[in-house]
């Protein structure tokens, strides 16, 4: 028998179940991630010689840094304790930017703003991440032998070998998605045995253990360290370690970004000189046009680490040949090292390589190196691609310069590699100034003398004339220029195949009077302004 009060008990608590499900809803789809940053830090007491380091307190040293810097001291806990007790989660405290990283609801964190030594609250987006290797396509680099040692003699790295230089007592910290079979694989041997991985930390797990989960690091790490059957797969084969996993292996770029910081005043604290970071943020998160500097978290904390004396080597990422074409973050940041992808075959840009300059117009990328190189697999050596691996080549090359000069600041040592690029002082914003030569450092590189390329006016165009003793035919012969406005903001570039002497004319009413033309053919370069024949 149908019984309506049944009936109405069940349809009423099926009502009141769905209503309950909608508030539980709204409530969960309303919690987002918030940084919250304080006005002060009163109270807070700090002995950098006991917390730092002591490669930490060495570096600012060198660097001119202040033992006792503002920046450097704890959140106030007194703070950190009433903004606890208003939010779902407290997180990550950041020093550097006396932040806090919580989960809250709106209402919750209207509350925390209130509260008087809250000085800002900015909400987080939640999406766009990228490891910045691509896809690996073999076929066009058939040599696996000569690939391994050409990504090593491409940046003359047989003149550190014979002197002897090995990025001996530098320490790199490397920011990743993980670092599987590290521990156990035959290229990092020499790194277990002599005790040179000084620390790891997995910041996403909260744990010591990063030797799991995504293959990237080993790969990446591998192009800075890797020596597999007393072959180099990278030049830095003696430096020390701090490895981080700060990388999901799903999208959730909020916690990568504060794992990025976090992982970079970690390392600052345990003595970093170098950090390398094959990572970038982007599409989905951010717009070509807030790649600048500033605007995303994940640049203002390589900016913060550059100013406590750290070289940031960074990816310029792999969208050269998509929609978005242009750098990730941070590869924008200021007084970082962003490193561009070279093909192997031409020794010119590969197309998958992310473009500059930033939204501001700074030259990007500074330098470039391999974008195919061999890496370490999880148990023997195998061939990938992306700048992901271009950027470990030239951090293993950092740390080699570094151990020749031990009193470069992070800037002199930036500066330095950029000198040291086979295009300098040529630079686009696709090479930056070339591949870094050991030479430089050695006393092996050539000096540039401008007068083997000689510019003239004639019919209404200017011609590019290289001395003939000079020419080359073969694949690796390439003549670059540009033209650059007077704030030194290039207009025009490109890379053209030498077949003849006249091998470039530019028409003169394309120029105004005031730009720059700017030439480079293998270590020469020269430039001029029209001005000049006037």
């Amino acid at each position: 028998m149908f019984n309506i009060t049944d009936h109405f008990s069940r349809t009423l608590y099926f009502i009141l179940f769905q209503i309950l499900i909608c508030i539980f809803s709204l409530r969960l789809s309303g919690q987002n991630n918030y940084w919250v940053f304080l006005k002060d830090k009163h109270r807070c007491e700090f002995d950098p010689y006991k917390y730092f380091d002591s490669k930490a307190l060495e570096r600012r040293v060198i660097n001119n840094i202040p033992l006792f810097d503002s920046s450097d001291f704890p959140v106030n806990q007194d703070y950190v304790s009433l903004i606890t007790g208003l939010v779902e989660k407290a997180d990550f405290q950041s020093r550097w930017f006396n932040a806090i990283a919580v989960d809250a609801y709106p209402d919750q964190i209207c509350l925390v703003s209130e509260l008087p030594f809250v000085r800002e609250v900015q909400l987080c987006e939640t999406s766009g991440n990228n490891l910045c290797n691509v896809s690996t396509d073999t076929d066009i680099f058939e040599n696996f032998p000569e690939l391994l040692d050409e990504q090593i003699s491409s940046m003359q790295g047989e003149f550190f070998s014979k002197g002897g230089i090995t990025g001996k007592g530098v320490r790199i910290a490397v920011f990743d998605a993980g670092f599987p079979d590290v521990d156990t694989h035959k290229a990092f041997r020499h790194l277990r045995e002599n005790g040179r991985i000084i620390k790891t930390h997995d910041f996403v797990k909260n744990r010591e253990n990063v030797y799991s989960k995504g293959m990237h690091g080993r790969m990446v790490l591998s192009c800075i360290t890797g020596l597999y059957d007393g072959k180099k797969i990278g030049l830095a084969t003696d430096a020390e370690f701090l490895l981080a996993r700060t990388e999901h292996t799903l999208i959730e770029p909020f916690s990568e970004e504060k794992n990025w910081l976090a992982a970079a005043e970690w390392a600052d604290k345990n003595g970093a000189q170098i950090i390398n970071s094959s990572l970038g943020y982007y599409y989905h998160r951010y717009f070509n046009d807030q790649m600048n500097g500033k605007s995303s978290l994940v640049a203002r904390a390589a900016t913060m680490a550059a100013r406590k004396g750290i070289l940031v080597v960074t990816a310029m990422g792999n969208e050269g040949d998509g929609n978005w074409k242009f750098l990730v973050t941070p590869a924008d940041a200021d007084s970082v090292l962003s490193v561009g992808g070279i093909n192997p075959n031409t020794r010119h840009h590969i197309s998958f390589s992310s473009y500059g300059p930033t939204s501001d117009k700074r030259m990007k990328p500074n330098v470039s190196a391999f974008g195919v190189a061999v890496v370490a697999s999880s148990d023997s050596l195998e061939i990938s691609q992306g700048t992901s691996f271009s950027t470990p080549l030239v951090c293993g090359f950092a740390a080699c310069v570094l151990q020749i000069h031990p009193e470069y600041s992070n800037m002199k040592l930036l500066e330095e590699v950029e000198k040291s690029g086979t295009l300098y002082p040529y630079f686009d914003y696709a090479h930056g100034f070339g591949i870094p030569q050991a030479g430089y450092f050695t006393g092996g590189k050539k000096q540039n003398n401008d007068t083997s390329l000689e510019i003239s006016l004639s019919n209404d165009s200017l011609f590019i004339k290289i001395n003939p003793g000079l020419i080359r035919t073969d694949s690796l012969s390439y003549l670059y220029y540009h033209i650059r406005n007077r704030q030194g903001f290039i207009e025009k570039y490109a890379v053209l195949k030498v077949n003849n002497e006249n091998v470039l004319q530019i028409p003169v009413d394309l120029l105004k009077n005031d730009e720059v033309v700017m030439v480079h053919y293998l270590g020469y370069s020269k430039e001029i302004t029209l001005k000049d024949f006037n």
